[in-house]
């Protein structure tokens, strides 16, 4: 199916895709530590999912954090289920293009992951992140405990001080509670370690947020 236009806004259940009950075909284990992605997980861990623009750059940022156990990449904050990347890509899903982040929270702060998050996009952009433009490029958080929900919002409301007084404008980050989360093909998984050379388009403000210990330094 080919889609010459995108919708620039967010499609209701009724408008999505209807998508699929089957999920797709993925990789067992992270290509990267050889973690299994679908779990199970150590005992102790949490899991967040975030936003930022294309995923392949996106999990990059994340796997690369001590503290993190595994990561993957799907489609979350949309109605179609189980969907394509092709299908998300025109924007008749609702998906935004997620990292799902499972990590230990003895090892690694949420305010460290939040400070990589704010960062390493530009938060501010709406419907997409630099030259990605559509719905699934848009900036999200989804929590999956209270107490996480109450760190995001401390966090945004920080990087949002901090933006303005810079000249940037208002977050548009959509920050609510994780729904499903629908893993993505087998070649998107750690796509930018598989292909090294491959297209990250993540670019940020360059404005600290102030919090946490954010990216390690490469």
């Amino acid at each position: 199916m080919f889609f010459r236009t995108k919708p620039a806004t967010i499609p209701s259940a009724t408008e999505a895709l209807p998508g699929r009950a089957e999920e797709l075909s993925v990789a067992s284990n992270h290509f990267v530590n050889g973690a299994a992605l679908k779990g199970p997980y150590p005992e102790g861990a949490e899991t967040i999912y975030f936003g930022l623009g294309c995923f392949w750059g996106a999990e990059r940022l994340f796997w690369q954090l001590p503290g993190v156990f595994v990561t993957a990449v799907g489609y979350q904050g949309g109605h179609t289920p189980n969907p394509t990347y092709e299908e998300t890509c025109s924007g008749l899903t609702g998906h935004t293009e997620s990292v799902k982040v499972v990590y230990d929270p003895a090892q690694v702060s949420l305010d460290t992951l939040l400070k990589t998050f704010w960062e390493e996009h530009d938060p501010t952009q709406g419907m997409r992140q630099g030259n990605d433009v559509g719905t699934q490029y848009r900036s999200a958080i989804y929590t999956t405990t209270p107490e996480q929900a109450d760190i995001v919002a401390a966090s945004r409301a920080a990087y949002q001080d901090a933006l303005r007084q810079r000249g940037f404008g208002d977050i548009t980050t959509e920050i609510g509670q994780a729904g499903p989360f629908y893993y993505a093909e087998t070649y998107h998984q750690q796509y930018l370690a598989k292909n090294p050379n491959g297209y990250c388009g993540l670019n940020g403000t360059g404005v600290s947020c102030p919090i946490g210990l954010g990216v390690v330094a490469q």
